[in-house]
């Protein structure tokens, strides 16, 4: 899941940090979850995905 989070966040040209704020969270834990080390909570999975465009389920599979 992180390979495929940091893949779009890049092709959207967007940095972790960027990612965050988005988000409404430290750039530490995004990094977190890019890196499969935190899974994000339902509401924040669906804000990633909608960011990223991918199905937000995909952070629960």
């Amino acid at each position: 899941m992180g390979s495929i989070l940091e893949e779009k966040r890049k092709e959207l040209n967007l940095t972790q940090e960027e990612m965050a704020k988005q988000l409404g969270v430290t750039r530490q834990y995004y990094n977190a979850i890019e890196n499969n080390k935190k899974q994000p909570s339902v509401d924040l999975a669906k804000q990633l995905g909608a960011i990223v465009g991918i199905e937000w389920t995909i952070f629960f599979t």
